[in-house]
């Protein structure tokens, strides 16, 4: 992702997380987006942030100009999403058991979209580099 243009990375510790967040996580994590900053040519690494709970992840969606969760059952089509001219943009990515209904509920109730990327399910450490492909390819690549 950070190759791909994200600029925060949160972690969070969603119902379905097989990973448990330790001091380790932050400290792989810095390393990853660093080195992965430096490989693409990035003028800015990433923020890591977390490990956040539910409710914290949806007060951030709740101060996001738009914010999108992904479902592979989900009606609408990542990109057909609009999306705005400025603001934060925040993507959730579920763990590789999914979202769990009550998370679901809990960010759309704080506001966001339920997206899905196509018909097949993707691993989460792919879902949310083809997530912002998919929305680079509507904001920052036009």
């Amino acid at each position: 992702m950070t190759e791909v243009g994200v600029d925060e990375v949160i972690g969070w510790e969603a119902a379905r997380s097989i990973a448990k967040w330790t001091d380790r996580t932050s400290a792989k994590w810095q390393s990853t987006v660093r080195e992965a900053a430096k490989q693409s040519r990035r003028a800015w690494v990433p923020t890591i942030t977390g490990p956040m709970s539910t409710p914290l992840v949806a007060e951030r969606i709740q101060k996001a100009s738009i914010a999108v969760v992904l479902e592979p059952q989900a009606e609408t089509a990542l990109a057909s999403v609009a999306l705005p001219e400025d603001g934060d943009v925040i993507v959730v990515v579920g763990p590789e058991g999914g979202v769990a209904p009550d998370e679901l509920s809990t960010f759309v109730e704080a506001g966001a979209i339920v997206g899905r990327l196509g018909d097949s399910v993707l691993r989460s450490s792919t879902a949310g580099v083809a997530a912002l492909a998919v929305l680079s390819a509507v904001r920052r690549w036009r």
